[in-house]
């Protein structure tokens, strides 16, 4: 059923001022617009609703058994439109965030604070999954936006670099090349190496890259998470090739990071959403956030100094 909110409202207007001079000043329509709407209202129902002359207009029996529904249904309607163009106007509502795991602990949680502060009371849903599955979550619409690493591109999906996102070696103290300042590829053959499993995005752009400089490497120790690598580093089980956002130079007082070159390998890290398809309020603020902030300042040590501030 189609419902004539236009008509609707005319009628109801009319019927609260009384006159169709009146109503058509406040609808900013003309009179004989005004009256065209009651008519094709009354068309419609195929029943009359006002009784109209040159100089008298009231409502038929029927027109006032309708009316108080007719209020009831334009005052709902305008509620909700107002309720609408607040969430436009303040960004307010909830949405969901797709994220790799060294995103979602190391960088985003700044980010979140910032949104936070500009937009109290939203909610986020964060699900934090491998590049692959951010990536479903978008296309299944199970999130609005997505924080990943750079892989096969989706047409269905818009990419937009954030900040490239160096590979590091990561060691304790005691390891005997904490204290170099850079290391080779070739000194990665390591006999406690540790490494993420190839079915990662981090290492297959990693063998992408060293192959390209005839470059193989073999750890040791393979595990699903850079979180687990990084508490077996730290446990003294072994070293291990990481991004530098797998966690602050002052994160873990007994693990230091130092720069891998010969080559320097970066992974690009992504936002992403459905391509075609608008935001909603809520996750667009946040994705200007995103574009907004210099992710690269948040990189490093600058986020662990935000955080002791």
């Amino acid at each position: 059923m189609k419902i004539d909110f236009d008509g609707i409202q005319a009628f109801v207007t009319v019927a609260e001022l009384g006159a169709f001079n009146k109503a058509a000043d406040k609808l900013n329509i003309t009179q004989a617009a005004l009256t065209r709407r009651i008519q094709k209202l009354e068309s419609y129902l195929a029943l009359k609703l006002i009784d109209r002359t040159t100089r008298h207009m009231e409502l038929t029996l029927v027109g006032k058994e309708f009316l108080p529904k007719a209020r009831t249904l334009v005052h709902e309607m305008a509620h909700a439109f107002t309720q609408l163009r607040d969430i436009s106007n303040t960004s307010k509502g909830n949405f969901t965030l797709a994220c790799v795991p060294t995103m979602a602990t190391y960088i985003l949680p700044e980010l979140i604070r910032q949104y936070a502060i500009k937009h109290s009371g939203n909610r986020i849903k964060l699900i934090d999954a491998n590049a692959y599955e951010v990536r479903a979550a978008l296309l299944s619409h199970q999130a609005e936006v997505g924080v990943s690493v750079q892989g096969h591109q989706h047409h269905d999906l818009e990419e937009t670099v954030l900040f490239e996102d160096p590979l590091m070696f990561y060691c304790r103290k005691s390891h005997p090349m904490s204290q170099r300042k850079t290391v080779d590829w070739s000194d990665m053959n390591q006999p406690d190496l540790i490494v993420v499993s190839n079915f990662m995005a981090t290492r297959i752009h990693m063998d992408y890259q060293l192959a390209k400089k005839g470059i193989s490497l073999q750890g040791s120790y393979e595990v699903q998470h850079h979180a687990t690598a990084i508490n077996l580093v730290a446990a003294g089980v072994g070293c291990a090739i990481l991004p530098s956002t797998t966690c602050g130079d002052s994160d873990r007082p007994d693990v230091v990071r130092i720069p891998l070159t010969s080559p320097v390998v970066k992974r690009k890290v992504v936002m992403i959403k459905k391509r075609g398809t608008s935001l909603s309020p809520a996750a667009q603020a946040f994705w200007n956030i995103l574009k907004s902030t210099p992710i690269s300042a948040l990189n490093s040590s600058a986020i662990v100094k935000r955080r002791k501030k």
